[in-house]
């Protein structure tokens, strides 16, 4: 009887592996089949092609691809300036959000959510338009207190794409957050009020290590998205290509040698190398951040 309640629990969850297996695990199998091959040209270059085996080639290759490396090392230098703001704004607005009467709280929640909910194809044409110096009326503002900015320029792209993920991600973490603190017993607030302790005090010594795991796996997730930053520096190519060069990120170098190039073979051998250092990155900062609560 219990292993017939066992197998009908376990069919709950076929649609799931199905989709998993079909979705994830083939494509990444057939991209590191596909990693260990390449075209090769008959004659002159101009004959028929054929796939040949190449071995560990393609992976040579890409480790020593100076331009893939490069952009790699660029997000994560951006992810460790974006990623703890975006979370800290996220855990401020939590924490604001779970001080408000539970009555009204779902008002705010809506409308903290409202950017995660627009498309990110949208977000960016919209931020882009606000960018604009010809259209948009952040120019203009600026110009009036004496700031000249090109939010296009070298200097300032980062930050555009880095305000533009903020504001279209904040939302979906701090929903995390606010979710993980309405479980922390609120005899633990009356207990720590009773003895004197402020709201902020309060906040720091109890809400905030309560919530500690959603904090690392809202990181975890941060980390793997800003490695696949794709959609919105490639928007911003359309308009600053000199800025935003093809590798400017990782998954650009992916593209633009799967669909630019025709070298699909090299571009599965970079995606399997991007995928080793997203779980490699995620792995290391679960292991900093996730230990044991003193």
């Amino acid at each position: 009887m219990m292993r017939r309640h066992t197998f009908r629990g376990a069919g709950f969850a076929v649609p799931f592996y199905l989709g998993f297996l079909f979705t994830f695990v083939a494509p990444l199998c057939y991209a590191l089949y596909q990693s260990f091959y390449s075209i090769e040209s008959g004659g002159l270059g101009i004959g028929t092609q054929k796939e040949v085996f190449a071995g560990l080639d393609n992976f040579t290759r890409g480790f020593q691809d100076g331009d893939f490396w490069a952009g790699v090392v660029r997000v994560l230098l951006f992810a460790c300036v974006q990623i703890p703001l975006m979370l800290g704004l996220a855990l401020t607005m939590a924490l604001l959000l779970d001080g408000v009467a539970r009555r009204t709280a779902h008002r705010y929640r809506f409308s903290f959510l409202v950017p995660y909910m627009i498309p990110g194809i949208v977000a960016a044409l919209m931020w882009m338009y606000l960018y604009s110096p010809r259209l948009g009326p952040l120019t203009d503002a600026l110009e009036t207190v004496g700031i000249h900015a090109d939010f296009y320029s070298s200097g300032l792209i980062w930050f555009s794409m880095g305000n533009l993920l903020t504001w279209i991600h904040m939302g979906f973490n701090m929903l995390i957050i606010y979710g993980a603190l309405q479980a922390v017993p609120r005899e633990l607030f009356d207990a720590a009020r009773v003895d004197g302790a402020s709201e902020l005090r309060i906040a720091l010594s109890i809400k905030v290590p309560y919530v500690r795991g959603a904090l690392v796996l809202t990181g975890m997730l941060s980390i793997i998205a800003t490695l696949q930053l794709f959609n919105e520096p490639l928007l911003f190519r359309s308009t600053a290509p000199e800025t935003v060069t093809k590798s400017y990120t990782p998954i650009m170098t992916i593209y633009y040698q799967a669909f630019d190039s025709n070298n699909y073979h090299y571009a599965a051998a970079l995606s399997v190398i991007l995928a080793l250092i997203a779980g490699g990155a995620s792995f290391l900062f679960y292991k900093l951040t996730n230990r044991a609560q003193p």
